[in-house]
């Protein structure tokens, strides 16, 4: 069993600038991912995708392999990250040979642990695709989240079913970019990480930063500082 961790981290951030390789609590944001992928014996391999030489040269100084530099039109704005994983999967067929599960370990989710990696990699089983990570979500489109019309009102995001106390909303859930855990050739086949039979592992909120802007990453540092501040 060939198990390889993917860690995508393209170099044009908008949100904030450089951040995979910005300085949290005194290291590069991206090297919390090579970190634990490395120190996990489920992981036999650690590439990064990027298309920025100065994320590759961090990459490579922590032990992450940069094989390959991602070509720039899949890391744009605009780009689909689904997209950065064929091109990945398929380099590794092409130029390694077969592998067996496909772990991709986002830069933006520094907090989470082997534990969380090891659970996804668990649930994994025949009958599914793909297996995720949630957290408890903060609002619900069935009580509390709504969106603007053509005229500038707002409504309810699900206006067919009236909910008037939040007890009585379904439980929804955020995607978190803690982990995703699947096969390659389900990459290969579909276009959307949702396109098959799914399952979720959940993560708390504690874990479930992801570093998108600027507080984002100072919530994540005020984290880590506290967490290290108890040991």
């Amino acid at each position: 069993m060939r198990t390889i961790a993917f860690i995508f981290a393209r170099g044009g951030s908008k949100g904030l600038p450089g951040k995979n390789i910005k300085q949290l609590n005194g290291i590069p944001l991206i090297v919390y991912s090579i970190n634990l992928a490395k120190a996990m014996d489920e992981i036999d391999v650690v590439i990064v995708s990027t298309d920025d030489e100065a994320i590759a040269k961090v990459a490579k100084e922590h032990g992450a392999s940069v094989p390959f530099l991602r070509p720039k039109s899949l890391a744009k704005d605009e780009s689909a990250e689904f997209l950065a994983w064929k091109h990945a999967v398929n380099w590794v067929l092409e130029n390694e040979g077969e592998f067996d599960i496909f772990v991709s370990l986002p830069a933006t989710s520094p907090l989470r642990n082997s534990d969380d990696i090891k659970k996804c990699l668990s649930m994994l089983t025949n009958d599914v695709d793909m297996v995720l990570t949630c957290k408890n979500a903060e609002r619900n489109p069935y009580f509390n989240m709504v969106k603007k019309d053509a005229e500038g009102f707002v409504e309810l995001v699900n206006v067919e079913d009236k909910i008037f106390r939040r007890q009585d909303a379904p439980e929804v859930y955020d995607l978190t970019t803690v982990a995703y855990v699947c096969r390659p050739n389900f990459i290969l086949q579909n276009n959307h990480v949702l396109d098959g039979s799914s399952k979720a592992v959940f993560i708390p909120k504690e874990r479930a930063v992801d570093i998108d802007d600027k507080w984002d990453f100072m919530f994540a540092e005020l984290l880590i500082r506290n967490k290290n501040a108890e040991r």
